[in-house]
């Protein structure tokens, strides 16, 4: 049987409700007043992606920051920004999280998990749900449980065109954090105080196997244009720590793409979303992601770079594979950091180029979060148009967030284009 209210209850419910109504019909402007424009002809594209509009800025996007975050269990990857021009991109990353301690039997130490060593008494790996994490914490400030520093790397002279920050997290380990707090990060750029940045574009958000994943990004073109290359700092990731079968795990990746008169013309190309790779059974376990238009030269060169979540070390079967044109499809990776079989194996690299020291104080294994950037070169065939490249994970279980692409151009033409703008991202 059904309670009776009290008329001041009853008053104060309709009071609640009405103003939920009314924030409700002030983020949908907000959170989307501007459908994405026209796509250009030579945009990139994603298989599945559907347009969604942008995020506003200033005032009204503190507003919403203030208010508990868009989420959805699944964000179709699609287009957020791409360029021909003199440049290139740059990418700076850290895992937020620590080894502890084991946490069941047969597997190695922390220290010899944190250099990539191999489990003892037969066991092929250690990852992350073998281990109690806890947060890495590099700062002094006693008002931050977990923060992370990175260089970024820029070519002296060069100026920044756009730069988007990603984070996230398993909200679900040992302990459980809310994802009312999941949408905002403090940043510090070189030199700087943390200042908050919000999620300007919806989180991706979803309880799956054995986890709570949250995958969460922001412009921060006009942060990072201003304050150039060096230690960037970010804090307060929305990760917990403890121990769970699955694992935990969390970390962010600024990617900025700059512009320099004397850099080799490059088709440049990032796109982003939320796609749960094989995590469950009905999962689709391939991504494709195209870049129409592109043209390549004799001796072309290039580079793609991606963000995912809990890949775990010595399963494989998942991998990335690119091709131009009707070329046979070529898989990325092959070394020792990064083996083609098992790409998303719980590591920070770049071997690119000289580049890849913002890199080198990582950890070999960072207990389940990926952000590498690999080399292009064998998958660029001249005279190729096109580029596709198809992300798969067949055994391991995996959440992609970014995906992005420089590449060497044999023609010029087509602007920069970014949310709102033709090719761009919506919301």
């Amino acid at each position: 049987m059904r309670s009776r209210l009290p008329l001041s209850a009853v008053v104060r419910r309709g009071a609640a409700c009405a103003l939920l109504a009314l924030a409700a019909l002030a983020q949908g402007p907000l959170a989307g007043a501007a459908a994405r424009g026209a796509e250009a002809e030579d945009a990139p594209t994603a298989s599945g992606a559907r347009a969604r509009p942008v995020a506003a800025s200033g005032a009204a996007q503190a507003e919403l920051r203030a208010a508990a975050p868009r989420a959805a269990t699944r964000v179709p990857f699609a287009p957020r920004w791409s360029a021909t021009l003199h440049g290139g991109f740059a990418r700076a990353a850290a895992s937020a999280v620590v080894c502890e301690a084991p946490a069941v039997k047969g597997v190695p130490a922390c220290a010899g998990a944190r250099r990539g060593e191999g489990a003892v008494k037969g066991r092929t790996a250690p990852n992350n749900g073998d281990y109690a994490l806890s947060y890495k914490d590099s700062d002094d400030d006693p008002n931050t449980y977990n923060s992370t520093r990175a260089r970024l790397d820029i070519p002296e002279g060069a100026r920044i065109r756009y730069a988007r920050l990603y984070w996230g997290g398993n909200l679900r380990v040992g302990e459980r954090k809310p994802l009312a707090d999941a949408g905002t990060v403090l940043v510090a750029e070189p030199g700087g105080a943390y200042r908050k940045v919000g999620a300007d574009t919806t989180i991706g958000h979803r309880v799956a196997g054995g986890a709570e994943a949250l995958h969460a990004s922001a412009d921060v073109t006009d942060l990072v244009r201003a304050s150039g290359p060096g230690e960037w700092t970010v804090a307060q990731l929305p990760i917990a720590k403890g121990h769970s079968a699955t694992g935990g795990w969390g970390g962010w990746t600024l990617v900025a793409a700059w512009e320099e008169p004397q850099a080799p013309l490059r088709r440049l190309a990032l796109w982003d979303g939320f796609e749960s790779l094989h995590v469950g059974e009905r999962d689709r376990r391939t991504l494709r992601l195209t870049l129409p238009g592109h043209h390549v030269p004799a001796g072309a060169s290039g580079r793609a770079g991606f963000v995912a979540y809990d890949g775990d070390r010595g399963v494989d079967g998942d991998a990335v594979t690119v091709r131009t044109g009707r070329a046979k499809p070529v898989p990325l990776g092959g070394d020792a950091a990064n083996p083609s079989a098992d790409l998303f194996n719980s590591t920070i690299s770049d071997r690119t180029s000289a580049s890849g020291r913002s890199s080198r104080r990582v950890p070999p294994h960072t207990f389940g979060y990926d952000s590498d950037v690999l080399d292009l070169r064998k998958a660029l065939r001249r005279g190729g148009t096109g580029l596709r490249a198809d992300v798969s994970a067949q055994r391991d279980a995996v959440w992609l967030g970014a995906f992005w692409a420089e590449t060497d151009e044999a023609r010029a033409g087509g602007g920069a284009r970014a949310g709102g703008a033709a090719g761009g991202r919506r919301g």
